[in-house]
């Protein structure tokens, strides 16, 4: 039996033990349920690091919070929004206008999480953005009506590239995919490395998504860069990182830092072509007994072992639901606000907490994939080498330009 059929079971259940005696908190639930909209890419290049197995993800925590919230049942719409931002946009305001949903989860594009969360604002709903990149998401683009729960750009930038700078790859050329979220990190690299006293001395801007990468690993090479930096993700990295290889860019002298590499890159490429490549994670499956435990159940239903993403958003939905329950209501002002009250700690975050303006910090892991030889298995391919604490993880609210925070 899937997640959904014993979610959908154990609804019809509560509702009828429930239907004679509904309680005040029922009431207080929108249409008598707890309506949730998973809106990711389901069959392009981001599929893998959420897509299908992100939906699998929510649908365990619904289905480990029992099926319902005070009585109410919790119900699951999806949908693929293709990597656009009209598609993306345009399905919200159906499911706000025609499905009351409560709360839109997932977010992977950050050109489409940044049109979802304006619709949000605009009709006083509630986002998570777990599979987003661009810190602009809770800077300039922040608001009210979502929260950003994994990563974003600037730990990214602050974990790998200040790691590789500070390893001597002081120069850069930087491999950036052509919209919001690879301007997000082609800007918070660039800070870092130049801080740290690198330069960046070249980089081209690739069309998203790209399958053919030649042209640009050409102009990475002609640059005489140190370091090629990839300020993209999923197959457009997997394909940039394969074209690398078959230009014979490493073996040149030259070295790749991929600045938002996930497990499923990994697994994807091989550890052949990935060994040695520093990276920044939100969460790894294998990084203590709780992430193991959670993960080897996903395993069962999925057959892969999850990315930071798909834990994210289990992680995101649980605390999302605990605070209704909290709260006694779906609002969601009342809600977002229940769930910046309670710290987060559990399998994914440690030291987690929802800023003002959003942005939910916890620590981040700087890792090391490792080589054939040290792998024990078939996911067994990073090791963590640092932590970088929440409170140093994260873009200062000093520094912040969101409306919601006082300077």
């Amino acid at each position: 039996m899937t997640f959904m059929k014993k979610t959908l079971a154990a609804s019809i259940a509560v509702a009828a033990a429930s239907s004679m005696a509904i309680s005040t908190a029922h009431a207080e639930i929108s249409d008598g349920e707890v309506r949730i909209g998973y809106l990711a890419d389901m069959s392009g290049t981001y599929r893998d690091l959420a897509g299908p197995g992100g939906q699998t993800a929510m649908e365990m925590a619904v289905a480990d919070f029992g099926g319902s919230v005070n009585g109410s049942p919790i119900v699951v719409f999806s949908a693929d929004d293709r990597n656009s931002a009209d598609v993306g946009a345009n399905t919200v305001r159906e499911w706000i206008d025609q499905r009351n949903v409560d709360m839109v989860g997932g977010l992977v594009a950050s050109s489409v999480s940044i049109a979802v969360t304006k619709v949000l604002e605009e009709n006083d709903g509630l986002g998570i953005v777990s599979g987003s990149a661009a810190s602009s998401i809770t800077n300039e683009h922040c608001t009210p009506n979502h929260i950003h729960w994994v990563y974003d750009t600037y730990p990214l930038a602050n974990g790998t590239a200040k790691a590789v700078v500070e390893q001597g790859g002081d120069s850069w050329f930087l491999l950036t995919a052509d919209y919001a979220f690879g301007h997000a990190l082609e800007a918070d690299v660039t800070s870092v490395v130049e801080a740290n006293g690198g330069e960046i001395v070249g980089g081209v801007r690739h069309p998203f998504p790209t399958s053919d990468f030649s042209s640009y690993i050409l102009q990475a090479q002609g640059s005489g860069a140190k370091i090629v930096g990839l300020a993209n993700a999923g197959a457009d990295t997997v394909n940039a990182i394969t074209t690398a290889s078959q230009f014979g860019l490493t073996q040149s002298g030259q070295q790749l830092a991929g600045l938002l590499i996930f497990l499923n890159d990994v697994h994807a490429l091989g550890l052949e072509a990935t060994q040695g490549l520093l990276l920044t994670t939100g969460w790894y499956w294998d990084m203590d007994d709780e992430a193991r435990a959670w993960s080897e159940r996903y395993f069962e239903e999925t057959g892969r072992m999850p990315t930071m993403v798909q834990a994210g958003i289990y992680s995101s939905t649980m605390h999302y639901l605990k605070a209704v329950e909290a709260a006694g209501t779906d609002d969601p002002e009342t809600v977002r606000a229940k769930m910046a009250e309670e710290p987060i700690n559990d399998f994914f975050a440690r030291n987690g907490s929802i800023r003002e303006d959003g942005r939910m910090i916890h620590d981040m892991y700087l890792a090391q994939v490792k080589t054939p030889e040290e792998s024990t298995g078939e996911w067994d391919l990073y090791e963590i080498l640092s932590t970088i604490p929440a409170a140093e993880a994260y873009r200062p609210l000093s520094e912040s330009q969101c409306s919601l925070v006082q300077n």
